[in-house]
């Protein structure tokens, strides 16, 4: 790695790994990288036509298949896995497959890489509306409520997966525990945006206001070297958020703004208390966010409906 803007960190001459790299997170990642180093992005590649953009901006498509533990078509060596793959299909099975034995499967195979970023989320957290979750916070059942019976308990596993890893091959790895990721490549605010122009409900908790953390794609790509970095066994397990605190009602208000659509809020038991976050460690070992909630939801509605917004 070799010093660089934004975190102060940037990997340029390496051979890295990215999984779930069709994703709204891991692409922008993926095509970053891509543009000093040798990457290769692994998915199912389900439809030929999504492998254009990655092969064009030179990311090395490869078949994944983390449920069925199918590695054949990934490389034997590579110096860096940024881990973003993740199943949700609802069915036990089939997730606790996708996402704790595949990541056991990844770091066996890539046991000799110099780092493995595992992301997780905090929805590992125990629902605690308005207490700020540290990393030693208490770990629960967060979005069952949320249609997700499967989700938070996976990634708990998985995180207990990572740190076997790491303790058996001894290899520097990063839990990091990301928030509400959004982007020019659509995300949670992008979900209710759609469901604005539908005239449908935008569920919220009944402890208002439903606060969270997004944090823009651009940060993301800038931190993932930094992540990389401060990889250690024990692992490092870091909360990864936007610095701004922002609440669903607030982000629905100004995307209201943005296009003229009225949000319609309502309560719900279907919907993912609020998820504040400590970030003095990300502050410490990664840096700070720098794009600003409203710069970013703007770029966003910009880039994938434009036609939304007002004149």
């Amino acid at each position: 790695m070799t010093s660089g803007a934004g975190t102060g960190t940037t990997i340029s001459g390496a051979k890295v790994l990215i999984t779930g790299v069709t994703s709204e997170v891991a692409k922008p990642v993926a095509l970053a990288l891509a543009k000093e180093n040798e990457v290769y992005g692994a998915a199912r590649w389900r439809d030929a036509a999504t492998r254009e953009p990655f092969e064009s901006a030179g990311v090395k498509p490869v078949f994944l298949d983390v449920v069925k533990g199918q590695l054949e078509d990934l490389p034997e060596k590579v110096d860096y896995v940024a881990h973003f793959a993740v199943v949700k299909s609802g069915k036990w099975s089939v997730d606790l497959d996708g996402n704790v034995h595949g990541l056991a499967l990844l770091m066996e195979r890539f046991a000799d890489a110099k780092a493995f970023l595992h992301c997780s989320t905090s929805a590992v957290y125990e629902p605690h509306p308005h207490t700020e979750a540290h990393e030693d916070s208490p770990l629960g059942d967060n979005h069952r409520a949320y249609y997700l019976e499967t989700y938070s308990i996976c990634k708990i596993a998985a995180e207990a997966v990572a740190r076997h890893g790491a303790l058996r091959y001894n290899l520097p790895t990063t839990i990091a525990r990301l928030n509400v990721p959004y982007g020019d490549g659509g995300g949670w605010p992008m979900f209710h945006l759609a469901l604005m122009e539908a005239g449908q409900e935008v569920a919220v908790h009944e402890v208002a206001p439903n606060t969270f953390q997004p944090i823009h794609t651009d940060d993301i790509v800038a931190m993932v070297p930094k992540l990389l970095e401060v990889a250690d066994v024990p692992p490092t397990t870091v909360n990864w958020a936007g610095d701004e605190r922002v609440s669903v009602e607030e982000w629905t208000a100004y995307l209201g703004e943005l296009t003229g659509l009225t949000p319609k809020l309502a309560v719900s038991e279907h919907s993912i208390a609020s998820g504040k976050v400590s970030l003095d460690r990300m502050h410490e070992l990664v840096g700070h966010t720098s794009v600003h909630w409203r710069d970013g939801m703007r770029r966003m509605v910009e880039a994938m409906r434009p036609d939304l917004i007002k004149r």
